[in-house]
């Protein structure tokens, strides 16, 4: 079918700690939308896991946009894995512009959030970092240098 409508609602990211996560994203700008714990068979089913109970917390950004949807699982038990390389397939990291990746980066450091590697400048463009925060979410953040 053509012309069906599509938009984005939000990227959802399962965390260790669901109020270190909030903390974190919400000191670096984003504000919580709404919060629930969820379970029943409609979330059995939804989901696709028998006894599904979770934390959740959407979060979203200043414009109104983009969200993140962030969740605690109460059962079945959470699964540790080993966190995300940037070159390993599957979803595994969420972007922000930012007004002032210096200012946001020194928030992060607070979170004992810091970048794999540097800050980089792409041509002028951007000065972009990759860093670890919360339960191992990888965090891009971008500022554009042609803004301001």
């Amino acid at each position: 079918m053509c012309g069906m409508p599509i938009t984005l609602e939000n990227v959802g990211i399962a965390v260790r700690d669901i109020e270190e996560a909030i903390a974190f994203f919400t000191d670096l700008g984003l504000t919580v939308a709404g919060r629930d714990t969820i379970s029943g068979p409609w979330a059995d089913t939804a989901v696709g896991l028998d006894g599904n109970h979770a934390k959740i917390a959407v979060l979203q950004t200043p414009d109104g946009h983009g969200q993140l949807e962030l969740f605690e699982y109460i059962h079945p038990d959470a699964l540790e894995t080993e966190p995300a390389l940037p070159n390993e397939i599957g979803m595994h990291r969420v972007a922000f512009q930012v007004d002032d990746i210096d200012a946001s980066l020194a928030i992060a450091a607070r979170h004992g959030c810091l970048p794999l590697r540097g800050v980089a400048t792409y041509e002028d463009v951007y000065k972009l970092t990759y860093l670890r925060g919360p339960s191992g979410i990888l965090v891009m953040l971008a500022q554009d240098l042609r803004r301001g």
